[in-house]
């Protein structure tokens, strides 16, 4: 027999819409660009071209991602003229109002949220502080201001390429050895501040070269070879590891130098999750899709290829590393990384480098969600000293 609250709940499930929302359909751009939805309606990204995200932001910011908040995670490349679109559903659960972006080249001129690429369920009406319109063009002014920076800096630093690509969040990198703690002054511009970090043995200063950072591109499977090129770089934080992937498929996956062939949250006592591109197949004669990494402080980062289709790719040697101690005496070089995976052969590596999973494109899953909020700064502490 139905309760009452039972009988009183059929009519809202009854009611419950899904609003289907496509995404690429017609260039930077969701289709429709706003919706109202009332409790219980579900929101469904259909991703039909190129390669986007839906990540919830808020009005205050429009292209940045709302702490905790809702969000595709990784890519969904779509190859043209396929028909098996990948979706992202998003409950709705009160009438207010929730924002989105494409995260596409975020942070760069060629961002597809700075281009307009937006969309809002249950914004104000036209003419309303919050409406639609004042949200997209608050994206509009972020995108302008970036191309402005990017023109005034042209000349010391370069950003990358418009391509189909995947920018996850910022990523903390781990801690091989126990660094030791130091307490530093930072200057960049007019702003100073005092950061408690851990240090790691002749590891670059804590210093950004500049608010945006630099941009290190790093080729991954150029030419049909298992590499990444450069093996290896020094960058600052701020700075951004740009994975353009060329050829065939792989991905970029954080692990340790202990175990350079397994991810970083198989084998960190920490609870460690690491980044993990997902595989980034690439078809012969398409444009190149890039995966972006932040770099948050100046500590190694251990990084493989966890395809072992035809074979292991990790064994072979395909890894990379950025901040490893290159100096005469250390005993954590890139190639003593490279060397001990292929010692390890990939023996290491988890079932789910599988070739199963290495022929399909990535997907998107509620996981995802979980694994960013994971992930989190790993300065001790900052303390603003001046302004």
């Amino acid at each position: 027999m139905f309760s009452l609250i039972s009988l009183f709940a059929l009519p809202l499930l009854a009611s419950a819409a899904v609003h289907d929302i496509q995404v690429g359909q017609d260039g930077l751009s969701y289709t429709p660009e706003a919706i109202s939805a009332n409790p219980g309606d579900q929101v469904v990204f259909h991703f039909v071209a190129k390669n986007h995200t839906a990540t919830q932001s808020s009005f205050a910011n429009p292209c940045g991602h709302l702490e905790g908040g809702f969000d595709s995670v990784r890519f969904n490349p779509v190859a043209a003229g396929s028909t098996d679109f990948p979706t992202f559903s998003v409950n709705v659960t009160d009438t207010k109002p929730l924002w989105f972006y494409c995260k596409q080249a975020a942070n760069t001129p060629a961002s597809h949220c700075g281009a307009g690429m937006v969309f809002a369920v249950n914004c104000g009406a036209d003419g309303s502080p919050n409406s639609f319109t004042n949200f997209k063009a608050a994206a509009l002014a972020q995108g302008a201001a970036l191309s402005s920076s990017a023109a005034a800096a042209a000349s010391t630093s370069a950003a990358p390429s418009a391509t189909d690509s995947s920018y996850p969040p910022a990523i903390t990198s781990p801690a091989p050895d126990g660094p030791e703690t130091v307490t530093a002054t930072v200057t960049l511009g007019s702003s100073t501040w005092t950061t408690i970090y851990g240090s790691y043995p002749n590891s670059p200063a804590p210093t950004p070269a500049s608010a945006q950072g630099n941009v290190h591109v790093v080729t991954v499977g150029g030419n049909g070879t298992l590499t990444f090129d450069p093996p290896n770089v020094v960058a600052a934080p701020f700075d951004t590891i740009s994975f353009q992937f060329v050829s065939k498929n792989h991905t970029a996956t954080q692990s340790s130098f202990a175990s350079p062939c397994r991810k970083l949250a198989s084998t960190s006592t920490t609870g460690q999750v690491g980044f993990d591109s997902g595989f980034m197949p690439v078809a012969n004669g398409t444009a190149p899709l890039t995966w972006n990494v932040t770099v948050n402080d100046t500590a190694p980062i251990w990084v493989y290829c966890r395809q072992t289709a035809p074979v292991d790719h990790c064994g072979t040697g395909m890894v990379f590393a950025v901040n490893s101690d290159e100096t005469a005496t250390s005993t954590k070089t890139f190639a003593d990384f490279q060397a001990s995976a292929k010692a390890q052969n990939g023996t290491n590596s988890t079932a789910s480098a599988s070739s199963a999973a290495a022929s399909t494109s990535p997907s998107s899953t509620s996981d995802g969600v979980r694994l960013q909020a994971a992930l989190g700064f790993s300065l001790i502490g900052i303390v603003v000293a001046s302004l």
